[in-house]
């Protein structure tokens, strides 16, 4: 288990937690993919988790067994936290200093779209890549 600190993209929340599973899951539910976009790669980190700035987090009751919570300000994705247990699950991108991570487990494989599979053959652009495309067409 891995100890890690993150914060949203303005600041304002700080998230330590003490437990990181570095066997990370990807969900493909609707709700994941509504609430980011995309797939939710999420590590789990259990109830060691400690918050500064909770009075800027909204919660949301996305399910009888779970809510989300995110950032009021910047809008950044902190938690999937389930309500029983208390058990936080967190975006893997919060935490830029994670080692040996693993996708170790897909949720809903059945509800998974047709249009991405982590097999799929795709262009691939690196970080200078992009930043000259975009000052091409900015």
């Amino acid at each position: 288990m891995a100890h890690s600190q993150a914060s949203c993209l303005c600041g304002q929340v700080t998230i330590t937690a003490e437990d990181i599973n570095p066997k990370f899951t990807v969900c493909h539910c609707e709700s994941c993919r509504a609430w980011g976009g995309a797939p939710f790669f999420a590590v789990k980190c259990g109830t060691k988790v400690h918050i500064k700035g909770e009075e800027n987090i909204k919660m949301y009751a996305s399910s009888n067994w779970a809510s989300r919570g995110f950032c009021m300000n910047c809008g950044t994705h902190l938690f999937f936290k389930f309500n029983a247990s208390g058990e936080y699950n967190m975006p893997v991108g919060l935490f830029s200093d994670l080692a040996g991570l693993e996708m170790d487990m897909q949720y809903f494989s059945d509800m998974r779209p047709d249009y991405y599979c982590f097999l799929n053959e795709t262009k691939t652009l690196t970080r200078a890549e992009i930043m000259a495309y975009f000052a091409d067409h900015i």
